[in-house]
Order: C-alpha cells, then structure tokens, then sequence
C-alpha cells in the first residue's frame, strides 16, 4: 500500500511545515508588513534547525531573530551594518526571492552627486 504511505509521509511533512510556521509566529514585530514578514519568516525557517537553543539555553534563537532583523531592516529599511554583518545574513538569505524592495540612496552616494554638481557651478 504505497499510496498509503506516501500520503502519511506528505501530512506528516505539512504537519511538520504548520508547527514551524506557527512557532515563528509569534515573532512577528507588529510594525512589519505582510510581505516584510514573510520573507523574514523564511530567513527564520531556512536557519531555524541550525539555531535551536540547547537545552542549557544559549541564546541561539535570539542570535537568528537578532540577524533575521539586521537582514530585513538592511532590505526593507535601507540600515547599514559592519560589512562582516551584513556579509553573514546576505549569505544566509540567498536564495530568498523579494520583489519591489524600495531603493535606497546612501549618505556617500548623494555626497558624490553634490561635488559632481558643485564642479560644475
């Protein structure tokens, strides 16, 4: 009874998908949109086996919240981080799609703009 099987096997994976999905829930910000979350949540779920706390605790789970958030407010918010930081979470979202993430113009690229019209005055 193959088919059988192959069907438990499946609920028991969307089962396992449903708990994960709902353990990461509940760190939720309020102030995120839809779409700011559920990318954050993916980055969450992607990296979740990896930063389970240890029994003794650890703070493991923390530290993936902590870089699931430097990750979504560098795209969502335009943040800058230590380039070591920013390198990390880039690395462990790759792969995650976003579409239309706002533009961002950094201090140092207006600063380029206004000598380059200064030269010209």
């Amino acid at each position: 009874m193959v088919g059988g099987e192959a069907a438990a096997a499946v609920e028991e994976l969307v089962s396992g998908v449903r708990q994960a999905t709902d353990f990461a829930e509940q760190f939720r910000s309020y102030s995120e949109s839809e779409k700011q979350w559920k990318a954050r949540m993916e980055f969450i779920l992607r990296h979740l086996p990896d930063y389970r706390d240890p029994p003794d605790g650890g703070g493991r789970l923390d530290q993936l919240l902590s870089l699931s958030m430097v990750w979504a407010n560098h795209l969502f918010l335009g943040c800058s981080y230590n380039k070591d930081l920013l390198d990390k979470v880039m690395e462990m979202a790759d792969g995650i799609e976003v579409e239309d993430l706002p533009q961002f113009t950094t201090r140092s690229e207006l600063m380029k703009k206004v000598n380059r019209i200064s030269k010209c005055i």
